[in-house]
């Protein structure tokens, strides 16, 4: 029988495309997720029954036990931006990340794979970087062989960077940026996957940070960005002091709610990630260890992003017109 990989948050960004790669390796998939009837689309990554989406709650031992049942692998991928609630940043990326690792040291799983985050610290200036700090430690002390990824911003056809200022170009003709001089390294989700991969395979393990070929300021990708989607906007630095007005008020809307209103926007602690780069640090491990090339972003997001151009597929044409009446 062929082996089997359990991936927690398989029917995510990031794990939807770890699922398909491992299905092409000829393993048997089991998706953990919390509303399993809404990741029916992982099915087709493989043959009838070789991907299956099935609950899970990671908060909850029985629950992660269950779903990672036969295993021969495990992987992390579940995150989260939501400081409140019960699926909060100490629930989900400390706790449950450190419960999966210590359930499949347990039950002898041969590989682990932990999805986190660049600037993960349990000392970090934001309450996302410390609960990724925690989860590394709690997975380390309780599976030490096991591999985690340090991705910086994660780009690809589903994601929430390029797309989410992509829609806001759209609102009108100033496009404000949090951190502006802040530095990213953009890394394709694809290449995210090759690297978790390896882990799953036993090629690799130990701590890896994944960015793509260039660093740059948080102004320079979107206004290269722009450029893709054929919009001119002014693109404004928000300061950090002026940033945390509106974060406090769209925070307090969310806890005054009790979660009803969502701060989807920006939050107090995403301002104080933004104070800092995202990108490689100096002599780290990355896809080049790996023997993974880097994709550039500019070469990957006009497959997805034309449908934020004014003309929306119709550009291309539109444009071919315009040449053909001056010709």
């Amino acid at each position: 029988m062929s082996k089997l990989v359990t991936i927690y948050g398989g029917s995510g960004f990031v794990g939807r495309y770890i699922a398909r790669r491992m299905a092409k390796q000829g393993w048997r998939v089991r998706v953990a997720c919390r509303r399993p009837n809404e990741a029916l689309f992982v099915k087709p990554y493989g043959t009838p029954g070789q991907v299956e989406p099935v609950f899970c709650n990671i908060r909850d031992d029985a629950s992660v036990l269950a779903a990672m049942a036969g295993a021969d692998a495990v992987v992390n991928c579940v995150g989260t931006f939501d400081r409140g609630g019960k699926n909060n940043f100490a629930a989900v990326q400390s706790e449950g990340a450190g419960r999966i690792a210590r359930l499949a040291a347990q039950q002898g799983i041969a590989s682990l794979v932990h999805i986190s985050a660049i600037g993960a610290d349990v000392n970090g200036a934001s309450l996302y970087a410390q609960s990724k700090g925690e989860g590394e430690a709690a997975i380390l002390a309780a599976y030490p062989t096991a591999m985690i990824l340090r991705p910086s911003v994660i780009f690809g056809n589903e994601d929430g960077f390029f797309n989410r200022f992509g829609a806001m170009s759209r609102l009108g003709p100033i496009l404000p940026l949090v951190g502006a001089q802040t530095k990213f390294q953009p890394v394709y989700v694809d290449d995210v996957a090759q690297a978790a991969v390896k882990g799953i395979l036993g090629e690799a393990t130990g701590i890896y940070e994944l960015g793509g070929p260039d660093a740059e300021s948080f102004r320079d990708i979107i206004t290269k960005m722009l450029g893709v989607i054929r919009r001119r906007r002014l693109v404004l630095n928000l300061p950090f002091p002026i940033a945390l007005i509106p974060a406090s008020l769209l925070d307090f809307a969310s806890f005054a709610t009790g979660g009803i209103f969502k701060n989807s926007m920006i939050t107090r602690d995403q301002v104080a990630s933004l104070r800092s780069d995202n990108v490689v640090a100096p002599g780290a491990k990355t896809l080049a260890d790996l023997g993974i090339p880097a994709t550039d972003y500019a070469s990957v997001i006009p497959e997805y992003l034309w449908r934020y151009r004014p003309s929306g597929q119709y550009a291309a044409i539109k444009e071919s017109a315009k040449n053909l009446k001056k010709a």
